[in-house]
């Protein structure tokens, strides 16, 4: 009972919830749309600081209150989202530092930036966690995946999943599975991007319209994944299932094979990933 009962009281809490974001950006907005259009928080809860007013008028119209103070934003809020750019974090780390108390949420959501280096930073005792998202939060169709520092406790781990769940698929992993997720999801949009552009040129090859095969191209995408989610098969299986014996799929699987589709991911997925490491190290 006393999981249940902890989990009551995050629940009870979630609504009188003040939520804050340090750093207004695209990927900060994407978070807020997502927790606003669930109604887990109310729009009258949220503070968004950013230098300039450019980011800050499209929270504005959401409902969301904004200011230009990074320590506003942490005095008014339990739950903080830092968003800022890397190698502008340190500095309002720097900042925020005195306003930190031990009731505060912290959540990063900088690439490259460590748990460590947040907990170094920050009071011996704040609650960190971090996390990673990828772009299609702004749909709410998002991957994410989180990691806790050493004093947030399953309480903010289960507040935090219940808020983000509403932005799209929401893991806790360690947190050397976040620079992999990078690779694997954040940059991964990317590739998804590049597949859907050529799949649509093949048919605009073959006679087709430019936007119509880019509509299907979109349509085929979401189709499979959604397959993938909803049936837990394994994509060899479903990707079987299409294959029909001298049908045309086959035909076309073995031109993909022989363009070493397979290996040539695998070695972008690897790239992205050293890369994320490799900036985590400057």
């Amino acid at each position: 009972g006393v999981a249940l009962g902890a989990w009551f009281r995050v629940v009870m809490e979630a609504s009188e919830l003040w939520v804050g974001f340090v750093g207004a950006g695209r990927m900060a907005g994407g978070l807020v749309r997502g927790l606003l259009q669930a109604g887990k928080v109310p729009a009258s809860n949220v503070l968004a600081s950013a230098p300039s007013d450019k980011n800050l008028d499209a929270w504005r119209e959401l409902g969301c209150r904004t200011t230009h103070c990074n320590l506003e934003v942490v005095y008014r809020s339990t739950l903080v989202f830092l968003a800022t750019k890397p190698h502008i974090l340190p500095s309002v780390l720097e900042e925020i530092r005195p306003a930190v108390g031990s009731q505060h949420i912290v959540v990063s959501l900088v690439a490259g930036v460590t748990i460590q280096t947040l907990q170094r930073l920050l009071p011996p005792w704040t609650k960190v966690l971090r996390i990673m998202p990828n772009l299609p939060c702004v749909v709410q169709a998002g991957a994410m995946v989180f990691s806790r520092g050493s004093n947030a406790g399953d309480e903010e781990a289960a507040l935090l999943k219940s808020l983000l769940s509403s932005c799209g698929l929401c893991e806790e992993v360690p947190e050397s599975y976040i620079d992999i997720h990078t690779g694997l999801s954040g940059s991964g949009v990317a590739y998804v991007y590049l597949f859907a552009e050529a799949l649509a040129e093949g048919a605009v090859k073959m006679g087709m319209p430019g936007a119509l095969a880019s509509r299907i191209a979109a349509q085929t995408l979401l189709g499979a994944a959604k397959m993938l989610l909803e049936t837990g098969e394994h994509p060899a299986k479903l990707r079987g299932d299409v294959c029909t014996p001298g049908g045309t799929t086959i035909y076309a699987l073995h031109q993909l094979e022989k363009g070493a589709l397979r290996a040539t991911v695998m070695d972008a997925v690897e790239a992205a990933t050293n890369r994320a490491c490799d900036m985590a190290k400057d």
